[in-house]
């Protein structure tokens, strides 16, 4: 941590310009307020990178980039749909004012928040080493993404004290493998969805929520997954599985396009 730490301030003191790329399907559960405190002080540029934004409504992410330009300048990017990294690219640019040598871009956030994948995106080609398994990018990587953009790639930072599994797992930074509560997790994943995309979560797995708590809805989904024990008994850990690889995967709220 001491070490991701000082790389993360020593990337924050080279660049020009700084950009937190968060999930835009939990922006303040990956904002790292500590991060944005040291780039306040350091009075740089900053922009908030909401990526993955191919699997949020317009109507969040409208209502999101409202809030969150109070704080800096808000970009949406779809990594995926390549969405956005043209309009990252001049922001960096415009917000820079740097005419005269290259522009040194920070890169900083969560684990699995899609840094490298951004980076690539802006870049419009594979140079930024990524991967979808979290701290993949172990030291601070220095990309060339041209039109006098360079990156400084740094590795997914942990805020001081971040032990909560259920965040881990709704970010993606354990899979479903590697918790200890997967039922816990799957059961926030489905109070989540419930409140921003009941309708999605119905339509994808083809059942119909009224006034269930989460853990009805989960035993819902495995009988409708027939995950079924040798007893007829709904299989709550397989279920728990299954809804939370929908999730990290990003099947659950695949769009065909942002608009």
């Amino acid at each position: 941590m001491a070490n991701q730490k000082l790389l993360v301030k020593d990337v924050i003191n080279k660049a020009d310009v700084i950009l937190e790329v968060i999930d835009a399907r939990f922006p303040e559960e990956t904002r790292n307020y500590e991060i944005e405190k040291d780039v306040e002080r350091s009075k740089k540029p900053f922009i908030i990178v909401l990526n993955k934004c191919d699997l949020v409504s317009k109507d969040k992410l409208e209502k999101e980039k409202s809030r969150l330009s109070k704080i800096a300048p808000a970009v949406f990017v779809s990594s995926k749909q390549r969405y956005g990294t043209t309009m990252l690219r001049h922001k960096i640019l415009e917000i820079a004012n740097i005419n005269d040598r290259n522009i040194q871009v920070g890169c900083i956030g969560y684990p699995n928040t899609g840094k490298s994948s951004v980076i690539n995106g802006v870049a419009g080609r594979g140079k930024a080493s990524t991967s979808s398994i979290s701290g993949h990018t172990k030291g601070i990587q220095i990309v060339n993404a041209g039109s006098r953009i360079v990156f400084l790639d740094t590795p997914g930072v942990y805020p001081i004290g971040e032990h909560d599994e259920y965040i881990q797992g709704l970010l993606g930074i354990k899979d479903s493998n590697h918790l200890k509560d997967p039922i816990g997790v799957a059961m926030k994943i489905i109070e989540k969805l419930i409140q921003e995309e009941k309708e999605t979560i119905e339509s994808f797995y083809n059942i119909t929520i009224n006034y269930e708590e989460s853990y009805d809805v989960l035993e819902m989904i495995g009988a409708q997954c027939n995950y079924l024990k040798k007893k007829g008994q709904i299989d709550e850990n397989r279920t728990a599985t299954r809804i939370i690889n929908d999730w990290q995967k990003g099947t659950l709220l695949q769009r065909d396009s942002f608009y």
